[in-house]
Formats: structure tokens, sequence, C-alpha cells
């Protein structure tokens, strides 16, 4: 496919908004559909759609179709012009007449004198006399950007399924691991409270056990001292008596 004309483009652009001074996007008449499969977009911007999308039917009437809502966003603005821009046919067609017709805006007419006064300068230009043409371009630019619009849902999914899934999935796996953790701690507490109670135990055997010890130690001695000191006593006798 041929690369699209970037003066055609912004052409196409200016047909449908305009930008502010702020940098935001309002919307003229019609307004843009939500966006397709061009610049990526942010990942806290993936609902670009606008309040309504103007299709033409084969009779030429409007058919307003509802819209997500959301913001008009100047990249996906751009990006639909160059959409259609690589899709516009050569000779007059729904563009040429909508810029005839945008042209006619500021004159203060009414609605259906635009649209009359659009068609018969879009003739005296060289435009085909068929109304046809102009709704069957028209439903052949809406299929372009419907199908473009497919596209970006398939990348919206695609995203959602790498970055959302693998966020749920890391959110689980956290989730168990703080449901484990707490088991675990629990569990620690279990053993610090029987560690507690059992040191508090231990602190009266030691001293239960220590004075026992101690007494042995006495006795021991006492009765050490009471047989050396018989021994000792009947060895000074027989060195007095048995002489």
């Amino acid at each position: 496919m041929p690369e699209p004309d970037k003066s055609l483009g912004r052409k196409i652009l200016g047909f449908f908004v305009k930008e502010e001074e702020t940098g935001t996007v309002s919307t003229g008449t019609p307004p843009v559909a939500s966006a397709a499969s061009g610049p990526r977009p942010a990942t806290n911007s993936t609902d670009p759609g606008p309040s309504t999308v103007a299709s033409a039917s084969p009779s030429g009437g409007n058919v307003p179709t509802s819209a997500p809502s959301g913001a008009v966003d100047s990249k996906f603005a751009e990006h639909f012009a160059n959409v259609l821009a690589q899709n516009n046919p050569p000779g007059p067609d729904y563009f040429e007449f909508r810029e005839t017709l945008r042209s006619l805006s500021n004159l203060g007419l009414p609605e259906d004198k635009q649209y009359q006064a659009a068609w018969a300068s879009f003739k005296a230009l060289g435009g085909p006399a068929d109304i046809g043409v102009l709704t069957n371009t028209a439903n052949q630019y809406i299929a372009v950007l419907n199908k473009d619009q497919t596209a970006f849902g398939k990348s919206v999914e695609a995203a959602l399924a790498e970055r959302v899934g693998g966020l749920q999935t890391e959110q689980k796996r956290l989730q168990m691991e703080n449901e484990n953790l707490a088991k675990q701690l629990i569990e620690i507490q279990k053993q610090i409270d029987a560690n507690t109670n059992r040191l508090t135990a231990i602190g009266g055997e030691v001293n239960e056990q220590s004075a026992k010890i101690t007494q042995n130690q006495k006795n021991y001695e006492s009765t050490f001292a009471h047989f050396t000191d018989q021994i000792k006593a009947d060895i000074a006798k027989m060195a007095q008596y048995l002489k």
C-alpha cells in the first residue's frame, strides 16, 4: 500500500477535530470513532472512544451509533486521519463533499441549506452527481475504521492478557505467600510461647536443683568430716593406748 499523503491526512484530521490551545482535541461533526492498530496507546488510555459515530446509510441519512464514553485523544485522532488518508480513493468523494460542507459552517445557514449548498458546490467542482457516491464512500470509510477498531480491540486483549494477566498472577502469588507467612507466624508465635513457658519452668528448676546440689554438697562435707574425724580420733587413741 503506498505511503499516506501527510498533507491529506492533516486535511482529513481537520474535517473531524480541531486542536485547542491546551493541546487537547475537541470533536467536530461527525466525531471520530474509537482507536485502532496505529500508535500504541499508553497503558492508562485504552478507551479513547467518543460519544457517537455518524455513519451514512445507503439512502443518504445519517445513522448515529453509540460508542463508549471517554475522551477524544489527539494521537488516536491523528492515527484515524492517516488510516483514512491511506484508504482515500482518487477523485472527489465523501471527503471532498465534507470539506465543502465544512467551509459553509460559519455562514449561518440552516443545516439543510448547508448540505444543499455543499452538494451544489461539490457537483460544480466536478464531483459526481450521484448522491450514492457520497454515501457509498462514506460507508467505505466507516468499514475501514471498523476494521481498524477490530484490530485495536485484539491488541487491547493481548495487552490485557500480557500486562493485567501477569499482574493478576503476581497478585495471587503474593496473596498466597502472605497467607503462608501468616500461618508460619502463628506457628512461630506458638513456639515462642512454649519456649517462654519452658524458660519460666527452667528458672524454677534451676533454683530447685541448685539448692538440692548445694545441700547435697553440704551433707557430703558434713558426712566426710564425720568419718574423717572418727578415723583421726581412732588414730590418736591407738597411738595413745596401744604402746
